[in-house]
Formats: structure tokens, C-alpha cells, sequence
């Protein structure tokens, strides 16, 4: 029995491991460029996650651009709706968390690693410039960058138009 790693055709290695690998290098250049422009730490930009999806996972819901940049937008919310109004600990973390499940939910915008965006605000307790910057000017960037990268390298694929019926 031939493992599938073995019956893999070229055309699949750079498909499935070279094109998402390289997607995933220029979009942590692309942030870390970002970093050093925005003067916003490294750790602050929580884009990280959201780079290996949509390189990745391409075709995946998650990965489309309303669920990229609403997904970010509306976990800030979340995040500042916490801290505004019951302040900043490790423990209202949670609740501005799931605050941002639920609003990301409801608008058929799941982001999962846009959850780290609420964590990073409660517990920071970071001012409402955060928002513009980095998160809504992060998450457009990154729709841009992989929509950039997948026209490159494999045009129609990105972004998806609406929901694989599985």
C-alpha cells in the first residue's frame, strides 16, 4: 500500500504544498512589514492565523473576504463593547469572546482566529485606535494580499462566491 504522499503528482505538490507554503511566507512579510510601519508590537497584529487560512484554505468559508474583514471588525467590537463598559482583566476576556461568536454568528461572518482580537483588547486594554489600526486596515490588507497571490498563482480560486453545498 503506497502512502499518499508517495502517488502525490508534481502538479499536486506545488498545488497543495508550494503555492499555500509561499501564500503563507509573503503574507507574514507583508505583516511584518506592517508591524514596522504601523509601529503596532508584532504580537498586537493578530493576523497570523488569519494568513495560514486563507493561503491554506482558500476555498474555505472561513476564509472569504466578508468573513475575513467582518469577522475582525465585528470581534473588535466585541472586544471594546467589554472594555468600555466593564473594563479591562484577563477574566472579561471570556465574555468579549464569546460576545464575538455570537456577533460573528449571527451575521454569518465566522472568523475563528478573528477571536483573538476581543482577548487582545480586554486584556490590553488597548485605545479605539486599535480598531483602525490594526485590525480594519489589517484585514483589508490581507484580503488584498491573498486575492493578489491567488490571481498569481491559481486565478479562480479566490475568492470563493458563495457556500460549497457538501
Amino acid at each position: 500500500m503506497q502512502c499518499a504522499r508517495e502517488t502525490m503528482r508534481y502538479s499536486d505538490v506545488i498545488n497543495r504544498i508550494v503555492v499555500p507554503a509561499l501564500g503563507g511566507t509573503i503574507g507574514i512579510l507583508c505583516m511584518v512589514a506592517f508591524d514596522k510601519i504601523s509601529t503596532v508590537p508584532l504580537f498586537m497584529v493578530p493576523f497570523a492565523t488569519s494568513i495560514v487560512l486563507v493561503m491554506a484554505t482558500p476555498l474555505s468559508l472561513f476564509a472569504r473576504p466578508k468573513n475575513i474583514i467582518g469577522g475582525h471588525l465585528l470581534s473588535a467590537v466585541a472586544g471594546f463593547a467589554i472594555l468600555w463598559s466593564l473594563g479591562s482583566s484577563p477574566w472579561l476576556a471570556a465574555p468579549a469572546v464569546g460576545l464575538a461568536i455570537a456577533l460573528m454568528q449571527v451575521s454569518g461572518t465566522m472568523h475563528p482566529p478573528a477571536g483573538l482580537n476581543p482577548f487582545i483588547i480586554v486584556t490590553q486594554a488597548t485605545g479605539w485606535e486599535f480598531f483602525f489600526v490594526p485590525i480594519a486596515t489589517g484585514a483589508v490588507l490581507l484580503v488584498v494580499i491573498a486575492w493578489l497571490f491567488h490571481k498569481l498563482t491559481q486565478p479562480g480560486v479566490y475568492p470563493i462566491r458563495k457556500a460549497n453545498k457538501g
